[in-house]
């Protein structure tokens, strides 16, 4: 007999809701949740084939140990043993910077991957930490940082009251949106249109997103920031700039005014490829709309001046008043944000508060960019001593960061490395621990990171809608006792040091001492609703099925919509919650500055210093006219990065890897559509089928990301029969925006000829 259960989607950034329908122990269907307060019944391929996701047969059921070279099954006792006996002798004799922590994407999309992490680097005490953030995101958390005093106050566009959006390197109808958490985001522009709205997309390909606008320009890549510098300058030389309410929130902007004034439409019409006229009719536009949006994604990101052009995107919204504006862009407002504090000054955000060991890239927001993760293994110096184990968690590195090649290699000289994954893939393949967390079914879910970046306050809370099977372990706890097993002497959750890397050891004191230190805090804050109150206490009034949902629980009592432990009757708690299973409205975004400000001047600092250093480089590009063919990448809907390849309902069709290029390009350069073409950039050379389209600019192909499943030592037999080229052995790894230490992955000159 079957029955359904409540998901929500993990599979996107849109997270939507799902009604599952289960046989036994199988989800055999999903659709939509259509009484999902924030869904509505939405659904994309990769949430409707959520079953063959979960049920993928290649998908590990228990730990892999190595022995005598090779990996085999062991018991998970066995496993976290071997994980303490490889990673603290490295940690004892080369100190904790020698083990490399890796994040992939993922972990923000499972609740252990959002709670664990923090609290096992607290544990290793390592600064070598390497995430997928600088592969996408990092320019935007930088930018945000240096405005708003906070890296992670992000704010997003108010995509349902608008009524004019920008859209600059982003493709949300093949995307599902992306820092903009957003389901049936295709729906929500078409919204926009249909009353009366205006929507203009600029990319160097015309996408789904461009196709549906009222406007597309196919600007040259990598030039974002050039364009959105000449629309602001346009915005001061016009007398445009009307910022509104903002003005008492504001420093900086007549130096910013300054700052601008050579980035001319004239000055960078060249470089961008695009008449001068362009940045006066967005510049136009964007003040004579009511309200008005930008917003810039992935494509603006991964571009060697990906800082500047994710705070030029601000910058846009400051100065047409459209900054914490409905209509505009706001800052969200989760439920399991911490207890909001009363504005004023902060302590700023700083970059470079370390650097990496070989090439000296500075971090930014704790991290060291991932491309410099091979150096870091292979290359020896006078610095400090090279990483030499690896705890990589949901991530896939060779295949997702440049010169996979040589990180491949690095890898496999390491002394140790541990693998928390559900599948034995290009990366995988090195640990001699691979630790498997079961499927998502099995799990429960609450989007930490999304609802932060949500264009609709909510909150939703699903258990899992399976039982665990006999010998799978929850991820929560495979995590748990991971930081359990790698943690040295002298810990403050056990006085017996020696025990707690045996596998006896209970992992619910990670859980333990995150509440017992979160609780010790706010009952010693003055602006905490528990100040004063009893510690033990408080966590005696906890609720919640074990350790997770228990610290889930402390969250939403604490944050800015809970119950405060009884100081607000109608507030949240876990309780309350589970009592809502489609989820709880908590309404439009609002205005919310200056609250969210940390900044040491609490105002939004328009031209922060390390911007202002920044942009004489930029300059400079005006001046940099390439001559040969620009590589961009591309996203399909039925796809996420590397991990979805081995589901056969999710590829074929038009998600494949084949090279994009213009009509006038391939009867230059004697390509013919179909046809093997050799592509070659800094990194390597790759062989791909072209596809003959004028969806994409003249002077600029295009590769899919997340491609190149060939090879050996990997259990993904779909993924491996259709492997595909992975388009970021093309790049070195030496190109970074040096601000964020984001990889450019687009705009990179590549060279390209037709296989004899």
């Amino acid at each position: 007999m079957s029955r359904t259960a409540l998901r929500i989607c993990p599979l996107c950034e849109a997270t939507c809701g799902l009604t599952l329908t289960i046989e036994g122990t199988t989800v055999t269907g999903a659709r939509g949740d259509r009484d999902d307060v924030f869904s509505q019944g939405f659904i994309c391929p990769k949430g409707a084939s959520f079953g063959a996701v979960d049920g993928d047969p290649d998908r590990l059921r228990t730990p892999l140990v190595r022995r005598d070279g090779e990996l085999r099954e062991a018991t998970w006792e066995e496993a976290f043993d071997a994980v303490a006996a490889g990673v603290r002798p490295v940690v004892e004799r080369y100190g904790a910077d020698a083990v490399g922590v890796v994040l992939g994407n993922p972990n923000v999309h499972t609740m252990a991957g959002a709670l664990y992490p923090p609290v096992l680097l607290g544990a290793l005490g390592t600064r070598s930490l390497f995430t997928a953030s600088t592969v996408d995101q990092m320019p935007k958390h930088v930018s945000s940082g240096l405005l708003y005093g906070d890296a992670n106050a992000i704010p997003v566009p108010d995509l349902d009251r608008t009524d004019h959006l920008l859209l600059i390197g982003a493709n949300p109808l093949e995307s599902n949106g992306s820092l903009c958490t957003a389901p049936d985001f295709p729906g929500r522009l078409k919204a926009l249109k249909a009353r009366g709205g205006t929507l203009t997309v600029i990319d160097p390909r015309r996408t789904r997103t461009a196709r549906l606008a009222d406007r597309h320009i196919a600007i040259r890549p990598g030039t974002d920031a050039l364009l959105l510098a000449a629309t602001a300058h346009v915005l001061f030389e016009e007398d445009l700039v009307d910022v509104g309410d903002l003005a008492p929130h504001l420093e900086g902007l007549d130096e910013l005014r300054e700052a601008l004034r050579e980035f001319t439409p004239e000055a960078v019409a060249p470089a961008c490829d695009v008449d001068a006229d362009v940045p006066r009719v967005l510049a136009r536009e964007l003040a004579a709309a009511p309200t008005a949006a930008v917003y810039g994604r992935i494509g603006s990101c991964t571009v060697p001046h990906g800082t500047l052009a994710s705070w030029l995107v601000d910058v846009l919204a400051v100065l047409t008043g459209n900054l914490d504006r409905p209509g505009g862009s706001l800052f969200p407002q989760a439920a399991t944000d911490k207890t909001p504090r009363p504005a004023g000054p902060g302590k700023g955000f700083a970059l470079g508060r370390w650097h990496s060991r070989v090439s000296g890239h500075p971090e930014a927001k704790g991290e060291l960019p991932i491309s410099a993760l091979a150096e870091e293994i292979d290359t020896a110096t006078d610095e400090g001593e090279p990483i030499r184990a690896v705890i990589a968690i949901a991530a896939n590195p060779v295949l997702s960061t440049p010169d996979g090649d040589r990180l491949d290699k690095a890898l496999g000289s390491l002394d140790f490395m541990v693998s928390v994954d559900p599948y034995l893939n290009e990366t995988s393949r090195h640990a001699d621990v691979v630790l498997p967390p079961p499927p998502p079914a099995q799990s429960p879910h609450h989007d930490f990171a999304f609802n932060t970046l949500a264009v609709r306050n909510q909150v939703r809370y699903t258990r899992p809608a399976i039982p665990l099977e006999p010998g799978r372990m929850a991820e929560t706890e495979i995590l748990a006792r991971l930081t359990l097993a790698v943690s040295g002497r002298g810990l403050p959750w056990s006085s017996e040091a020696e025990s707690l890397g045996k596998y006896g050891a209970d992992p619910s004191a990670v859980d333990a001492l995150v509440i017992d230190q979160t609780l010790g805090k706010a009952v010693k804050d003055p602006h905490s609703p528990v100040h004063g109150r009893d510690p033990r206490e408080l966590a005696g009034l906890l609720t919640g099925a074990g350790g997770p949902e228990r610290r889930l629980d402390l969250m939403l009592r604490l944050g800015p919509y809970g119950d405060g432990f009884g100081a607000r009757e109608d507030g949240l708690t876990l309780d309350r919650l589970l009592e809502r299973p489609h989820g709880i409205d908590l309404g439009p975004l609002r205005p919310r500055l200056p609250q969210p400000l940390r900044t040491r001047s609490g105002k939004v600092e328009l031209l922060p210093a390390p911007i202002a250093a920044d942009l004489p480089r930029l300059k400079r590009a005006m001046a940099e006219l390439p001559a040969g063919l620009l590589l961009v990448g591309r996203r399909h809907l039925r796809s996420n990065n590397s991990w979805m390849h081995n589901i056969p309902a999710l590829t074929g069709g038009t998600n494949r890897c084949t090279l994009h290029i213009h009509p006038e390009d391939a009867e230059r350069l004697g390509v013919r559509d179909g046809a093997p073409v050799r592509v070659k950039g800094a990194g390597g050379a790759v062989t791909v089928p072209a596809e003959v389209t004028d969806g994409v600019r003249r002077g600029v192909v295009s590769l899919p990301h997340g491609w190149g499943h060939d090879r050996p030592g990997t259990r993904l037999r779909h993924a491996s029969a259709e492997p595909g080229v992975n388009v970021n052995q093309l790049l070195d790894g030496s190109l970074l925006d040096p601000l964020s230490g984001n990889a450019v992955l687009n705009g990179v000159p590549v060279e390209l000829a037709p296989m004899a």
